[in-house]
């Protein structure tokens, strides 16, 4: 019997921009995002000061509705199953219920209007999926074209969930006229962004906090911006990615005296923030110099994810708010391997024999818990190359883990999964492939021993018998001798072992014998 699909659909209708992400949910691979589009349709232009929705603004915002509408449609997302929440410049517009009625009778979607602290909450829901929080509370902030939403919160709880007016389209259009933008109104809006954000500073430094995460498109702006000038432009993925106040800063200096035209050939800005750049820029400044921030981790996942997990939640029991925070990275390794089609035993199977073969030989390569863990994923993902193709799978391997939106994990540890994945048959680690060279030496370290000991787990299953239930050291002078327990003869296995075994050798020092212990023995 087939697992239980549903597909959601949901709709941010936001200052600057309308976003909507379809995902799925089913039994087996939780939660997969299916399609995600946005239109930077600046509902809230003009509207800030005069509080009134502009008409064109409004056909247009419909427009881009109707088109989403067909997207979801051609998804297989029931129109019962598409949500839609307004936020800053919709809430706060004298003429909203015109527009919301008009979508109604237009579209037949109906938009709820939320809170700005259920607009934080929402957010909150959304980047607990994507970065890990630990007992340490964290600051989260969004910045949006109207409001700022600021949360604290830790792996228990959320100690302040707060909404500021201080969003970039509110500010460009209420404190900025000159280009590039004055001294003078720099530091208008300095003051200004401080005195907004004061009480939610003062609760951070009473927390001890020393860590924000950011979730809005100005964030990951600054993000790509940040990676374009460091030369790091080439990574695949943002989420988790972070950068310090003194990397920020090296961003802000070179990009505040800029004119328009001059920022428009920015790498990694988005042509539309061109202008709305300059407050968020302003902004994160004070936001690290208030907060005494030390680094910002970038979340992908945001309000509208939130709006999914928490329907979920209420629809549908077991997604959401029960789920463990600690669960993030493993559930999203295993989604990826069912996104892949794994072959579900065998890899489990290597993935208990590296763990025996890591632990079992702990003393001679003094990794940890964090490498170990890394250790398992990569053993859960090594084989999900096949369902490229069986040729060169490794391969494939390694380029769908550094490709497949994995949750919870700085891009090095992607970068070290994928490359130990990557090893885990033919050729062994070399500063020939790029991928690997990128890494760090302390990295490639790590991916040398973790390679080594997946490639002779990998040779211990050769049959996919899953013969070997348990693996026992013992340390000589100049060998090491792993004792094999197993249901049934291992010719096969330690054939197979003993042509992987090699790398591993190199990496220890030391020769590697296998001793089959046969459980009728």
């Amino acid at each position: 019997m087939g697992s239980e699909k549903k597909r959601v659909a949901a709709i941010d209708l936001g200052t600057n921009s309308f976003h909507m992400v379809i995902v799925e949910k089913s039994d087996e691979k939780g939660i997969v995002e299916i399609d995600r589009v946005k239109d930077m349709i600046c509902i809230g232009r003009g509207s800030i000061s005069s509080k009134m929705l502009d008409e064109e603004a409004m056909e247009t915002g419909i427009s881009t509705l109707r088109h989403f509408l067909v997207i979801a449609s051609q998804h297989g997302v029931a129109s019962g199953d598409i949500i839609a929440f307004a936020t800053s410049a919709i809430r706060e517009a004298r003429n909203r219920d015109v527009f919301i009625s008009k979508v109604r009778e237009e579209t037949g979607l109906r938009i709820k209007v939320i809170s700005g602290k259920e607009e934080a909450e929402f957010i909150y829901y959304g980047v607990r999926n994507a970065v890990e929080f630990s007992a340490v509370p964290d600051l989260v902030f969004d910045i949006g074209g109207g409001s700022v939403e600021f949360v604290i919160a830790d792996n228990r709880k959320v100690h302040l969930l707060e909404s500021r007016k201080i969003g970039v389209a509110r500010m460009y259009e209420r404190f900025v006229t000159t280009d590039p933008v004055s001294a003078h109104e720099r530091t208008l809006l300095e003051q200004f962004f401080a005195a907004e954000m004061f009480s939610s500073a003062e609760k951070a430094r009473e927390m001890k906090v020393t860590r924000a995460i950011a979730s809005s498109g100005t964030a990951q702006n600054i993000a790509r911006m940040i990676r374009s000038m460091s030369g790091r432009s080439g990574e695949a993925t943002l989420n988790n990615s972070s950068f310090t106040r003194k990397e920020f800063l090296k961003l802000y200096r070179a990009v505040i005296p800029l004119g328009t035209q001059e920022r428009r050939k920015l790498t990694g800005l988005d042509e539309k923030r061109v202008d709305l750049i300059v407050p968020g820029l302003i902004l994160f400044k004070v936001i690290f110099s208030v907060f005494r921030l030390r680094e910002v981790v970038i979340s992908d996942l945001a309000l509208r994810e939130g709006m999914v997990f928490h329907y979920l939640r209420n629809r549908h029991a077991g997604v959401g708010e029960e789920q463990s925070q600690l669960d993030i990275r493993r559930q999203s390794v295993i989604e990826l391997c069912y996104r892949c089609g794994w072959n579900r035993k065998h890899a489990e199977q290597i993935a208990f024999l590296c763990l025996e073969l890591f632990d079992q030989l702990q003393t001679l390569h003094g990794l940890g818990d964090h490498e170990r863990e890394l250790l398992e994923y990569a053993a859960l993902l090594h084989n999900i190359g096949t369902f490229i193709s069986i040729s060169g799978h490794h391969k494939h391997s390694q380029y769908i883990i550094l490709n497949g939106d994995l949750r919870g994990f700085a891009p090095v540890e992607i970068s070290i999964i994928a490359n130990v994945a990557r090893y885990h048959r033919k050729s062994p680690p070399s500063e020939k492939h790029e991928s690997y060279s990128l890494l760090k030496l302390k990295h490639r370290k790590v991916v040398d021993l973790l390679s080594g000991i997946l490639r002779i787990a990998n040779g211990l299953d050769r049959g996919h018998r899953q013969n070997i239930h348990a693996v026992r050291a013992s340390d000589g002078e100049n060998a090491v001798t792993l004792e094999l327990r197993c249901r049934r003869q291992p010719d096969i296995e330690i054939w197979a072992a003993d042509r992987m075994k090699a790398w591993l050798e190199s990496v220890l020092g030391k020769a590697i014998r296998f001793e089959p212990v046969p459980d009728h023995e």
